[in-house]
């Protein structure tokens, strides 16, 4: 069976969405990494990963799972290859975790249905080893700058009796290399799978998401989800909005996913002359619930 993992396809798949664009001045950048902060008010602290470890040290196993392999799996003719190798996800002794994306060749590639079949990456998910219906998801990211890329912190439903898109995916945050200045936040379910539901936030002219860290977040509960970009919101969709064909499937339980896609539908094919490799670096990884 093909498991697709619903990427949006391309910039104009947002079925029903508000594209916002705006100011975010210097006021609007993410505090400075500085380890477990105080739950904000109204919230409780349900699970978090800080990324403490020392240099080259796996993500925390009790935290973490890998997905492997590469495509026909993820549904977006991506060129990528994810292994479970600290070359292409590993602590950095400095508070963060680090998504490498190489141009190699490691055993186990070999027939890549798309791309160079030598292209390498991460993806890690808390499948197994946790999950949350409702709550405040963030994550403190700096993506990799302009090119053939697609970093994402996003979430699944964790029903494996459902395939997708009926158990539902949240895409808390997605910055397509060929738009550093945008940030993307989409559902997907039964009616609007590959297109998705979703809105974004662009920064001043000149400005992109690489050059700093940002913190990414969703706000859940029972009939709405709301995205934000370092604390300004710009986007929220509601239960009342989906009409006949296009199910609520955000009732249960998700689990996280962060992930530095390479190529596919979107962004596109990955030029010869694309340097590798290529970082996607996370601070922290917060939950929350409803204090």
């Amino acid at each position: 069976m093909r498991v697709v993992h619903g990427r949006p396809r391309t910039p104009a798949r947002l079925a029903v969405g508000v594209l916002l664009t705006g100011l975010l001045l210097s006021s609007c950048s993410a505090p400075p990494s500085g380890g477990t902060r105080a739950a904000p008010d109204g919230w409780r602290l349900t699970w978090a990963a800080e990324f403490s470890g020392a240099a080259g040290e796996a993500p925390d196993p009790a935290k973490w799972v890998h997905d492997t392999g590469g495509e026909p799996q993820w549904g977006n003719e991506e060129w990528q290859y994810y292994t479970d190798r600290t070359d292409n996800a590993a602590t950095d002794g400095d508070g963060h975790l680090v998504i490498t994306a190489r141009r190699e060749n490691v055993p186990g590639m070999a027939d890549c249905p798309h791309g160079t079949c030598d292209i390498t990456s991460a993806r890690l998910t808390t499948k197994g080893t946790f999950s949350q219906a409702y709550g405040k998801i963030e994550a403190r990211v700096r993506v990799p700058g302009e090119g053939p890329f697609l970093p994402a912190f996003w979430m699944m439903g964790d029903d494996d009796t459902t395939p997708w898109p009926g158990n539902g995916e949240i895409d808390v945050m997605e910055v397509v290399g060929g738009e550093p200045d945008t940030v993307y936040g989409t559902v997907h379910g039964p009616g609007y799978g590959d297109e998705g539901i979703g809105g974004s936030r662009t920064l001043p002219e000149g400005k992109r998401f690489s050059d700093a860290f940002h913190t990414y977040g969703v706000e859940w509960d029972k009939d709405r989800i709301a995205w934000s970009v370092d604390g300004h919101a710009y986007h929220t969709d509601l239960r009342a909005s989906h009409g006949a064909g296009r199910e609520w499937v955000f009732d249960h339980d998700f689990y996280l996913l962060l992930n530095l896609a390479v190529g596919g539908v979107w962004p596109g094919p990955v030029p010869s002359s694309t340097t590798f490799p290529v970082r996607m670096l996370t601070d922290w990884v917060r939950v929350y619930e409803r204090a």
